[in-house]
C-alpha cells in the first residue's frame, strides 16, 4: 500500500494512549484493561528530511533512548510507515504521563500513541484495529511480542487476548460498578526481570488450579459480582508467588487495602503498581489514599490514584 501523504493537510497530530493493567492477577498474558485519565501523549509533525526523529522526550528523567530505532514510540511508527509504504519523514515529540517500569504499560502507551498520531497525519489509511501490528514492534523492544498491553491500550475496555494479531482480540463486558486504586513506589522493576523469576513449568495440580481461577474470573464478570471477581483476581499460584518477592509489602499492603474497603489487591501487569478493586468511587479514593500512606510509613514515596476502564483507548487530541 503506497500512501500519498500529501493529500493529508494536517501538519503535525497529537495523540494520547492509556495506562494499563496487564494480567489482571489470574490472567498472566492473555487479559489486560485501560485505565482512565492516566497516559502518554505522543506528537508526530512532518520532517523535511525522510527519516524519524525523535525531537524531544519530556518526563522520563533522561533515561529513555533519544535513538529513533531504540525507543518504543519511534520504531513502532517506523514499523507502520513501512506497512503502508510511506518513506516522508517525520518528527517525534514524547510526553511520558506514565512512570518507566512501573507495571502499567509505559512501553506500549508510548508506541501506540505514536503509531495513532502518525496514521492521524496521513489521513488515517488504516483502521484502529489494524495498526496493532505495528505498535508491537515497538512494545517488542522491551516485552516480547505479547499484546496485553499494546491491545487495550489501543482499543480501549477490558480485552482477553489470545495472540498478537486483531482477530485474537475479544471484548469482554464491562459494567460501570467496578473501581480501581492504584499504587505506585518509587521503585522500577524491569519487565526483563520480572519475567526472569517466573517458573518454566507448573504442575499439572497448579495448572487446573489456575485454569479454575480464569473461569471464576469470567464467570464474576458475567454476573457483575466484583467480590467473586476479586477472588478469582487473587487466585494466582504461578506468577504471584514468583514476583511476590520484587513487590514491597505486597501481602501487608493487600490486606491494608482490604481493611480500608477494597475488595482486593493485584499486581499490575509486571508490577510494582499494585491494583485494589473497589466497588466504588469513594471507596477507590479512599483506597489509593491508604495505600500511599503505607508506603510512606514504611519508608517508601508513592504515587497513587483512583481511576476505571478506559472505554475508548488510544485517540488523537489535537490535528493541526
Amino acid at each position: 500500500m503506497a500512501i500519498n501523504s500529501s493529500a493529508n493537510t494536517y501538519q503535525k497530530v497529537q495523540a494520547f494512549a492509556p495506562a494499563t493493567m496487564a494480567n489482571m492477577g489470574i490472567g498472566f498474558d492473555i487479559m489486560g484493561l485501560a485505565f482512565q485519565s492516566l497516559g502518554d501523549i505522543v506528537e508526530v509533525a512532518r520532517h523535511d528530511e525522510a527519516d524519524v526523529v525523535i525531537v524531544d522526550i519530556a518526563g522520563d528523567g533522561g533515561k529513555l533512548p533519544r535513538d529513533a530505532h531504540k525507543n518504543t514510540a519511534t520504531v513502532a511508527i517506523m514499523a507502520y510507515l513501512k506497512e503502508i509504504g510511506c518513506t516522508d519523514g517525520f518528527a517525534v515529540t514524547i510526553k511520558k504521563g506514565l512512570p518507566l517500569g512501573s507495571g502499567l504499560g509505559s512501553s506500549a502507551a508510548s508506541a501506540v500513541a505514536g503509531v495513532v498520531a502518525v496514521n492521524a497525519l496521513l489521513g488515517s489509511p488504516l483502521r484502529k484495529e489494524d495498526l496493532l501490528p505495528a505498535c508491537m514492534e515497538g512494545e517488542a523492544l522491551v516485552s516480547g511480542y505479547h499484546a496485553d498491553n499494546i491491545a487495550p491500550c489501543l482499543l480501549g475496555g477490558l480485552l482477553l487476548v489470545d495472540g498478537i494479531t486483531p482477530d485474537c482480540v475479544l471484548r469482554l463486558p464491562i459494567y460501570n460498578g467496578i473501581h480501581f486504586a492504584l499504587v505506585t513506589p518509587n521503585i522500577s522493576v524491569l519487565t526483563s526481570e520480572a519475567r526472569s523469576v517466573l517458573p518454566q513449568s507448573i504442575s499439572l495440580k497448579t495448572m487446573i488450579k489456575q485454569t479454575a481461577g480464569i473461569a471464576r474470573f469470567m464467570d464474576a464478570l458475567h454476573r457483575g459480582d466484583w467480590s467473586a471477581l476479586a477472588r478469582a483476581m487473587e487466585a494466582d499460584e504461578v506468577i504471584e508467588p514468583a514476583r511476590a518477592h520484587l513487590m514491597p509489602y505486597l501481602y501487608e499492603l493487600r490486606q491494608h487495602a482490604k481493611a480500608h474497603g477494597a475488595l482486593g489487591l493485584v499486581i499490575s501487569g509486571a508490577g510494582p503498581t499494585l491494583c485494589a478493586i473497589c466497588a466504588s468511587d469513594d471507596v477507590a479514593e479512599k483506597v489509593a489514599i491508604a495505600m500511599s500512606d503505607f508506603y510512606r510509613t514504611n519508608g517508601l514515596e508513592a504515587m497513587s490514584f483512583a481511576t476505571q476502564i478506559d472505554t475508548e483507548g488510544a485517540r488523537v487530541i489535537s490535528a493541526e
